[in-house]
């Protein structure tokens, strides 16, 4: 049985805000390579951040910018965009902090 079919985009198409993961890198040997190295490495998620002539994107916590054409040479799946609801708060500690109420003295 076939695997079904992934709809890949170019990474310089993708909103700002819109996180993908890279499928497949074009182009020649050196410059898939230097894409590679750069952490835009198969299978990493990327978050375009902005632009369309040079795209800003954030990849394994490191911003950087690709040339449009760069960009083009980079093909994505896009993630499904989790709903506001499912996402889960992170609670903040309350270890070691005190209130203002706690500070004052009577």
């Amino acid at each position: 049985m076939n695997a079904p079919l992934k709809h890949l985009s170019p990474l310089c198409q993708l909103a700002a805000g819109v996180t993908g993961r890279i499928c497949e890198l074009r182009g020649d040997e050196n410059f898939c390579q230097r894409l590679r190295e750069m952490g835009f490495g198969e299978a990493a998620l990327v978050t375009k951040i902005s632009g369309s002539t040079t795209s800003l994107c954030s990849i394994n916590g490191t911003r950087l910018a690709l040339s449009h054409g760069a960009a083009m040479n980079v093909l994505v799946e896009l993630l499904p965009i989790k709903p506001a609801s499912s996402r889960t708060p992170f609670p903040e500690s309350t270890a070691g902090k005190s209130s203002v109420a706690d500070q004052r003295a009577d």
